[in-house]
């Protein structure tokens, strides 16, 4: 007989211990912000579809201009003292998270290319051992055809890499985040 482990097998539920409560930071923005406000919802599934609601989400991400707020960023593009670009938020019991950011503008990517706008996340949940690594892009947005980092994921696997916009809040994009199973979202190894 051999076991199959199953989505409800655990490590944890320890990976935001610390981390979060004072440590969180759901709101990148203050009023002087630079930028389209929105509002980002996360939802972390396991193999079954079920909610995760002990995982931590950490995102990061450039400003307004597509700059990001790092020293290694050198490009001529002005950096918005009112945003620092990281934000770090707890699941709760329906596995969602939500932050209050701005959209990012476009940042440049290898030989002269240039990214869609986008938004880096960092997953830790129960079970992962290792974080790991995805990205959300805005679906509608034209530069998501010529995005170099999009068009290296398989046509059939992008739309897990897509936010949705909410029809009845013109400012809010909710994603789902799939751990494994159906429509697991695309993980980069980084």
């Amino acid at each position: 007989m051999g076991l199959t482990p199953t989505p409800s097998q655990t490590v944890g539920p320890f990976f935001h211990l610390g981390c979060t409560g004072p440590a969180s930071v759901g709101s990148l923005v203050t009023d002087a912000t630079k930028g389209e406000r929105i509002r980002l919802s996360c939802r972390v599934l396991d193999g079954d579809g079920a909610p995760v609601a002990d995982a931590m989400i950490e995102i990061w991400q450039a400003n307004a201009e597509g700059r990001y707020n790092h020293p290694e960023d050198i490009q001529h593009k002005a950096l918005d003292p009112d945003f620092t670009g990281f934000g770090r938020l707890a699941t709760g019991d329906n596995g969602r998270c939500s932050f209050t950011t701005i959209k990012p503008g476009r940042v440049p990517g290898n030989g002269g290319t240039m990214q869609a706008p986008h938004i880096n996340i960092s997953v830790f949940a129960r079970g992962v051992l290792k974080r790991l690594a995805t990205r959300v892009y805005f679906a509608g947005n034209p530069a998501n055809a010529d995005d170099p980092v999009l068009s290296l994921v398989p046509a059939e696997r992008r739309a897990t890499l897509l936010a949705q916009k909410d029809t009845t809040h013109p400012t809010e994009w909710q994603f789902d985040i799939r751990l494994c199973g159906d429509n697991e979202t695309v993980f980069f190894d980084v």
